[in-house]
């Protein structure tokens, strides 16, 4: 995650409150994924932008998990992310995220 996101996270946070913060990632590189979770969770791991030793314990999710496939319109997920999902690997992103919450 590049520096200037985590510092608009980490003003977003410092501003509304962690607890009403919620990442939806994008990303479908498993490692990038882990990265970017663990950056906005626990701290920027390479310690290298903002969020470096900022244990933000944030909420995060990728785009295709369930909860936030039905938090979208079906036809707005549908038309901006369906194929998306389709093509790419769409279990290799939930069982990353699903570990990852799991601590592992």
């Amino acid at each position: 995650m590049d520096p200037d996101n985590q510092q608009l996270i980490k003003e977003l946070a410092a501003t509304h409150g962690a607890e009403n913060i919620v990442v939806v990632l994008g990303a479908t590189d498993a490692e990038a994924l882990q990265v970017a979770a663990e950056t906005v969770t626990l701290g920027d791991p390479s310690y290298m932008g903002p969020l470096a030793g900022v244990p933000l314990g944030l909420q995060v999710f990728h785009i295709f998990e369930d909860a936030v496939k039905e938090a979208v319109s079906p036809e707005v997920y549908e038309e901006e992310i369906g194929f998306l999902e389709m093509t790419l690997d769409g279990e290799l992103v939930r069982t990353t995220m699903e570990a990852f919450r799991a601590g592992g």
